[in-house]
């Protein structure tokens, strides 16, 4: 059966260097590069505030929402970095959003 695409390819005009960490370390103690690719998103960012005690905290979040599976080596992302806009910004989330079949329909990168 054919599922749709819930992130169709027109959808996704962003260009975005994906950089994906697998689990465990190097011999040097650097984090093991699994997934390294230039792709095309659609990317939402927002930017929040927290008032605390001692200061005003401003926080950007973002999601960058892929058609497919980007990374079919690992089947869990957990972290890495994305460069969008010229800024880098870290992969606090991932998630393989899978249809009935078991195939993955889109990825979504959740982003701070």
């Amino acid at each position: 059966m054919k599922y749709p695409k819930l992130v169709p390819d027109r959808m996704c005009t962003t260009e975005m260097e994906v950089v994906i960490y697998g689990e465990g370390l190097s011999e040097t103690g650097s984090p093991i590069i699994v997934c390294q690719k230039k792709l095309k998103c659609n990317y939402q960012d927002k930017a929040y505030t927290k008032l605390t005690a001692e200061q005003k905290i401003v926080t950007l979040d973002g999601k960058a929402y892929f058609d497919g599976d980007i990374c079919p080596k690992q089947s869990v992302i957990s972290s890495g970095y994305v460069k969008v806009f010229g800024v880098k910004r870290s992969i606090y989330q991932g998630t393989k959003a899978r249809n009935p079949d078991g195939t993955v329909n889109f990825t979504l990168l959740e982003l701070n």
